[in-house]
């Protein structure tokens, strides 16, 4: 495969920018939506990890519901947009890196006109990439960016009460790097790397002990928990199972018994 030109990296990097920027910043309700949604999770005063913070909305909801938030984002382009958007605001520390396993350096997997789908892992990429809904997505190589682990972050910053974790097909690797159970958090889920979710919960259910965390669904951007009281592992292994090969994609949120999350603060 040729490697693209200069101009057109760019001018596929702007595309990409744009289409993130209108994907979810254009619709006027959705900063509404959003702090709907993330209430039972982000308590005033609380804090919350954006890892893979891409345009910042989750940010932006996160420090409207009276948040401090550390906002990770590796790609340099939505990292200099998160600079203009929060660079000035003392609640809000930006990081432009990764989280993995280990402490260490990875290279990043760059897709310059759906930069959603930036990625540090080949195998997501090789997998995922054959998925239909994959279709006309094209990876290159992009940047060396620094990873460091949840772990180091909380020595840094405090244990947060939400984690949300979108950096697609690595989130078992961000998983990998916590030793302890948090109050509660989210990872995204792709029907063609279910296994990985499934891995997810696994690890999950081994932090805390079994049991101890009620998980639900929600798909897209819908902003809807399938399950709104949550589920025990087993059924949400089952029901990651059973989903369909071209399902929708979706987010896991996972919260600690019955006295916090999605139970407790609507």
């Amino acid at each position: 495969m040729s490697k693209p030109s200069s101009l057109r990296q760019r001018i596929d990097r702007q595309l990409g920018l744009l289409r993130s920027l209108w994907v979810y910043r254009a619709i006027p309700w959705r900063g509404a939506q959003l702090r709907r949604f993330y209430r039972r999770f982000v308590p005033r005063g609380g804090l919350a990890f954006d890892v893979g913070a891409h345009v910042g909305n989750r940010t932006t909801a996160f420090r409207e519901l009276g948040a401090r938030v550390v906002a990770l984002e590796p790609q340099p382009d939505f990292w200099r947009l998160l600079q203009r958007r929060f660079g000035q605001d003392a609640q809000v520390s930006l990081l432009p890196q990764a989280l993995g396993s280990e402490a260490g350096q990875v290279r990043l997997m760059a897709s310059p006109r759906t930069p959603t789908v930036a990625t540090l892992s080949t195998d997501f990429v090789q997998r995922a990439g054959a998925a239909p809904s994959f279709h006309g997505v094209r990876w290159e190589e992009g940047p060396m960016v620094r990873v460091t682990t949840l772990d180091a972050l909380i020595v840094a910053h405090g244990v947060p009460d939400f984690i949300k974790i979108d950096v697609e097909g690595f989130e078992l690797e961000v998983l990998r790097g916590l030793s302890h159970a948090v109050p509660a958090l989210s990872f995204e889920f792709l029907p063609a790397v279910r296994d990985l979710a499934l891995g997810c919960v696994d690890r999950l259910e081994t932090l805390a002990g079994p049991g101890r965390y009620r998980y639900a669904v929600s798909l897209g951007e819908r902003l809807r928990l399938l399950q709104p009281d949550g589920i025990s592992a087993d059924a949400m292994r089952a029901w990651l199972r059973a989903m369909a090969d071209d399902a929708a994609s979706g987010d896991v949120h996972a919260w600690l018994g019955q006295g916090s999350g999605a139970g407790a603060r609507r």
